[in-house]
């Protein structure tokens, strides 16, 4: 009997390993802790798994996971000849994606829309950055596999996600109670729950939810700690710091064994809480910068790891490190580097050397390039606040206003209320 995965294809691999795999792909797509383990079980069973190596150099790629990804490259393309040949256009959809070229993965999609593995990289969520230049391109990706999966429970959190993205909130919250009815536990849905919460201004429900939710059915989760971000940028919107400082001192602490989460979490909530009016006694974030190290500060694996890096680096006013940042990123073969990360670290770098005005019109000028970085819109919002930060010390307090307004426009929060206000005020001060 033919070994397969859990959506149907085919795996050249030991029943065994095909049984590791194939668990490890489930706790990948409910966002729960063991995959990776999982996965390299798999590869340890059956040393010739192709795609076992290529998933795991996937994950040590995308997700910080302590994996030798130069190793499993090299021994997915050994074992490929082996493969079918679904197993290997993975392979290769992988390999290209890993050094720069993600046109192959796209094109696997097409012709095996069910790989829900390469499907769920394509598209930019809590567990990947996505693959393609623009949302547009990954909304496609998904639309383009609805046929295949009917109403399977991963899928339509999957669909969930995309359709808060393209602001359609009621679908979103309907596919994600669809979702989370059948599989309690799905990140995924969960996920897309949280982020259409925190567009609608939803706070007070969306917190109560969420504190639930990670306690219960939820507890599981391998990347809880981007939940703790949903709920403490809930608090941080109702204006709550006391409930922010509590959540980072329990949850979001870089020493809690984070990884480059710290960065992607701990760091982003510390920037934006440090830019909120009247803050005080914000966490030094320092201690993220520590945890990620400086190879990942300036020179991040992905332009989502960059533009977290880009503020983290300004906010402990490291200014040398933003030009390096810049220069690597300048001369990387990956286009979003060169066209987004090389600019931003340049803008914020202007923006530490206190050249606000010239800070702000150069974030204004990559505003339309900065959904080709990857992640939600919740989590690109901090080149936004940067953006509105520059202004603020610019005194150009119309222009900050405008924006301010813009965000208020989509919905309630009471920070940017607070934070419109300090523009008639002149009480504006940041602390980044």
């Amino acid at each position: 009997m033919v070994c397969r995965d859990p959506y149907g294809y085919a795996l050249s691999c030991t029943d065994e390993a095909g049984a590791a795999y194939s668990r490890g792909v489930l706790d990948l797509l409910r966002l729960r802790a063991g995959a990776v383990h999982a996965i390299a079980t798999a590869i340890a069973l059956d040393p010739t798994f192709a795609v076992g190596h290529a998933t795991l150099a996937l994950l040590g790629h995308e997700m910080c996971a302590a994996v030798d990804i130069p190793a499993r490259v090299r021994d997915a393309e050994r074992h490929a000849a082996r493969a079918t040949t679904r197993e290997r256009s993975h392979v290769h959809a992988v390999v290209a994606h890993l050094r720069g070229d993600s046109g192959p993965l796209v094109r696997h999609l097409r012709d095996h829309p069910r790989d829900a593995v390469l499907l769920s990289t394509a598209v930019p969520t809590i567990a990947f950055a996505g693959v393609t230049e623009v949302p547009e391109e990954a909304w496609a990706l998904v639309e383009a596999a609805i046929p295949a999966y009917d109403d399977d429970w991963w899928f339509l959190g999957l669909l969930a996600f995309v359709r808060q993205e393209q602001r359609r909130f009621d679908e979103a919250m309907d596919l994600a109670l669809t979702s989370l009815a059948v599989e309690p536990g799905a990140g995924h849905s969960a996920h897309a729950r949280a982020h259409a919460h925190y567009e609608t201004g939803d706070h007070v429900a969306g917190l109560a939810w969420m504190d639930a939710w990670v306690t219960g059915d939820g507890a599981s989760i391998d990347s809880l700690s981007h939940f703790s971000w949903h709920a403490a940028l809930h608090e941080l919107s109702l204006g709550d710091q006391d409930a922010v400082r509590r959540r980072y001192d329990a949850q979001l602490r870089p020493d809690h064994g984070l990884g480059c989460r710290a960065l992607v979490d701990s760091g982003s909530l510390l920037f934006r809480w440090a830019l909120t009016p009247d803050a005080t006694a914000v966490p030094d974030i320092r201690a993220v910068a520590d945890a990620a190290g400086r190879g990942t500060l300036e020179r991040p694996a992905t332009p989502f790891l960059g533009m977290h890096a880009a503020v983290t680096l300004l906010a402990t006013d490291d200014l040398a490190g933003l030009r390096r940042l810049e220069a690597w990123a300048a001369g990387h073969r990956n286009p979003t580097h060169r066209e987004v990360v090389a600019p931003l670290a340049a803008a914020l770098a202007r923006m530490g050397a206190g050249e606000c005005s010239a800070a702000a019109d150069a974030l204004a000028a990559l505003t339309p390039s900065v959904p080709r970085l990857g992640g939600s819109d919740a989590q690109r919002e901090v080149v936004e606040e940067a953006r509105i930060a520059a202004l603020l010390r610019a005194d150009r307090l119309d222009e900050a206003r405008v924006l301010l307004d813009e965000r208020l426009d989509r919905r309630r929060s009471p920070r940017d209320e607070r934070w419109r206000e300090s523009c008639r005020t002149g009480a504006h001060a940041v602390v980044i």
